[in-house]
Parts: structure tokens; C-alpha cells; sequence
């Protein structure tokens, strides 16, 4: 059987090959699962992409736009150590503000989830989590849903009783993910989360791969402490060593996300966490290997 996954780093390798023969490598290793999921998911993808009267190859473009800049920014980042955006201002400019850099940015993001392997990990671990953690729930909200894959899979395994509500600052993230989101009950809101004042308390919060998108990450995680209710869970992701055009705050290794959630005044309940390359740790820390770092918090 040819995968459509299979066919997109085809694809790939006749733009960059360098990158290509990364994914090829990490293709070897995953299981069956995996190209079923994929298949699943770029089916679905490739049925939002023919809406709009584009093909999967503009999605490769897209991704492949959002691997220079990461090429870039993770040139700039080993010269200073330091991330190129210091304030949500300069990014709001850079990137936020205007929707052609956000279309690329949010399609390159979707297909990461399934082509880096670090990604799809983290997937597959926020599943679990959601059915360890969120089933009975009655109210979910998603912070930064951008794409909206995260979601997606919550209303599918929490089911469709649950009120869900999505808020995100980008306009153009919140039309992408209305068109990957198939079910209807689906609140959206076009806020920042410290101006989301709707009156409501949530049993189950996801926040994915944010606290590096802003200047204070302990003030972002106690206000979402604010919007829990007693006994409810907060999952995150984020970064290590992650040079984006819209990064902003630095953690330099796991141990410093851990001290941040802390002094936040959450509890780690569960976490999980991989390198985006697959080398030992000792490697990873000597060249600054990025790390995605997920865990279910509590207060």
C-alpha cells in the first residue's frame, strides 16, 4: 500500500534532501500505527486543502517555508544563544499581524505533528492523558488551539457532551482550525487569554506549545489557574532550545520548565518528554538540542 506520508517526503526530497533523508531515516523506525494515523490524518487534511481549491502540495510548501525559517533562526540562535524576538510586540509584527506568514506557519505546523517524530510522541501522549485525566469532564478549554488537531482528538475520545470553548490571538489560526475541527459544538474565541473574562471555570485545560510565546510564562500559567476548577487539570507543552519566529521566552533545558511550573504554584502530575533529534542526551545537551517537554499539572 503507498502512504500518503511516504509520498509527501517524496516530495520533499526534491526540494531539500538534507531534510528529506532525516525524515526517511525516522520513517524506519515507527510502527504500522503510525502510517495508519498518518493516512487518517493526511486524508482528512488533504479534504480541507481541496476546499480551498489547493493540493497537498501546497502544504508541502508551506512546511518546507516553515523548515527555513526554522534553519535560520537555529543558525542565528548557536552565533547568540539567544532567541532573535525578545517582546509579543515585535512578533505581534513579525508574524502575528500579518495572515500570509500565519497561513504558511499554521499548515507547516499541522504537518509537523506527523513528521517530526517528537511531535507525533507528544501526540500520542496528550491522547493518553486526555483519557486518563479528562474523561467525565464537563468543560474543556484549549488555549492557542491553532490548528486545532489537539482539540479534534479531545472531543474524540472526552465525546460530544463536554462543552468545548478554543481561544486563540491569531484570526488566521482560528480559521484553520474550524476547518480541521469537524464537530459543531466548538466555541471559538479570537482573545488573548488575559482579556477572556466569559465568566467560566474549566475541568480541563490544554495549552499547547505557548509559554515560550510569551514574556511572563508564570504569569500565563497562573491566570489559567485562575480558569480551573478545584480539582481540574492543566496540560502543556513547550520547548527547550526551540528558535522560532515567534519564540520569545528561553528555556535552556527541562530542569528550568520544571522550576517555572513550580514556582507557578502547579504540581506535576504526569510528564513526558523527547528530543527532537534521536541522539544520546549527552549530545543533545552539548549542541542544544531542542527537547518538547508535556505534562498534566495540577494545583
Amino acid at each position: 500500500m503507498a502512504w500518503k506520508i511516504e509520498h509527501i517526503v517524496e516530495q520533499i526530497s526534491e526540494k531539500n534532501p538534507l531534510h528529506a533523508k532525516k525524515l526517511k531515516k525516522a520513517l524506519k523506525k515507527v510502527e504500522e500505527e503510525y502510517f495508519e494515523r498518518s493516512e487518517a490524518f493526511l486524508t482528512k487534511y488533504e479534504s480541507l486543502l481541496t476546499s480551498e481549491n489547493k493540493t497537498l502540495d501546497y502544504g508541502v510548501d508551506c512546511y518546507l517555508q516553515m523548515i527555513a525559517d526554522f534553519n535560520f533562526e537555529t543558525v542565528k540562535f548557536m552565533e547568540t544563544g539567544v532567541y532573535s524576538s525578545t517582546s509579543f510586540a515585535e512578533v505581534n509584527e513579525r508574524v502575528y499581524s500579518k495572515p500570509e506568514v500565519m497561513e504558511y506557519y499554521m499548515h507547516g505546523l499541522l504537518l509537523s505533528q506527523f513528521l517530526f517524530m517528537h511531535h507525533y510522541a507528544v501526540l500520542k501522549y496528550f491522547e493518553e492523558c486526555i483519557s486518563t485525566y479528562a474523561i467525565g469532564a464537563k468543560s474543556y478549554l484549549e488555549v492557542g488551539g491553532g490548528h486545532g488537531l489537539y482539540i479534534s482528538e479531545a472531543i474524540d475520545i472526552i465525546g460530544q457532551d463536554t462543552e468545548y470553548d478554543l481561544v486563540d490571538i491569531s484570526a488566521s489560526s482560528i480559521a484553520l482550525a474550524k476547518k480541521m475541527i469537524s464537530h459543531q459544538n466548538v466555541n471559538y474565541f479570537h482573545e488573548d487569554i488575559f482579556a477572556y473574562e466569559h465568566g467560566k471555570k474549566y475541568d480541563f485545560i490544554t495549552m499547547g506549545e505557548v509559554l515560550e510565546h510569551v514574556e511572563d510564562p508564570i504569569a500565563l500559567l497562573q491566570r489559567l489557574g485562575e480558569l480551573l476548577n478545584p480539582g481540574g487539570r492543566l496540560f502543556i507543552t513547550t520547548p527547550t532550545n526551540a528558535p522560532a519566529i515567534d519564540h520569545i521566552y528561553l528555556f535552556r533545558n527541562k530542569q528550568e520548565i520544571v522550576d517555572l511550573i513550580a514556582k507557578a504554584g502547579f504540581q506535576i502530575e504526569a510528564d513526558f518528554s523527547m528530543y527532537a533529534e534521536d541522539v544520546p542526551e549527552e549530545v543533545a545537551e552539548q549542541f542544544k538540542i531542542s527537547l518538547l517537554f508535556a505534562g498534566v499539572l495540577k494545583k
